[in-house]
């Protein structure tokens, strides 16, 4: 199924996506991100985040975690360049890609994060397959996204298709050979599912 990631708009918001109420709900996600992926794995070193956008997690977590090695992938040009330009530690490095076809080696990372990335993945099934497969053993897997039952209704103006419940991504997660281990409330309709290989 055909899905418009909605890069055009993300490239348009690169150079405010961190600045007012949005760039604030945004970062306070991120930082509850951190804390949960950090709780899994306190000393992981290296990790991904899927759809970094600007690059502001990354960030956290290298000031977080002196010795990782930090990598990002994002869809939208511009979010890329403002990530990289972001990013004065020589640990991260930010470049162009999708979740469903990671431009890494298998079992490569030791921690996946993923924030308010999912919805706008064209096949989150095989995203999730993907993950799966650069994680190594025992890595872990932080998803975060609007996981919430008061969104079901969105799958009638448009989303078809799209996995927008804790339980619908969990069964994702479950299927991609990982196990779920926490699930964990952000916001009202953000949640977070935390899973281990």
């Amino acid at each position: 199924m055909s899905y418009d990631r909605d890069v055009g708009d993300f490239d348009k918001r690169a150079p405010t996506y961190e600045t007012g109420w949005l760039g604030r709900l945004h970062r306070d996600i991120a930082d509850k991100v951190a804390d949960i992926a950090l709780s899994a794995d306190p000393r992981p070193q290296r990790v991904l985040d899927v759809g970094c956008g600007t690059g502001y997690l990354l960030r956290q977590l290298a000031a977080r975690l002196p010795e990782a090695e930090l990598a990002g992938i994002d869809p939208a040009p511009h979010m890329v360049e403002q990530a990289t330009a972001n990013s004065a530690c020589d640990r991260v490095s930010v470049q162009p890609g999708v979740a469903e076809a990671l431009p890494f080696g298998d079992d490569r990372f030791d921690l996946v994060i993923s924030t308010t990335s999912f919805d706008h993945w064209t096949d989150q099934r095989a995203g999730i397959a993907e993950i799966a497969r650069v994680l190594r053993p025992k890595g872990h897997l932080v998803l975060a996204d609007l996981f919430s039952i008061w969104m079901v209704p969105t799958l009638l103006l448009g989303h078809r298709g799209r996995v927008r419940t804790i339980a619908g991504a969990s069964s994702l997660v479950r299927a991609a050979g990982l196990e779920v281990v926490g699930r964990h409330n952000l916001y009202v309709v953000v949640q977070a599912i935390s899973a281990r290989k």
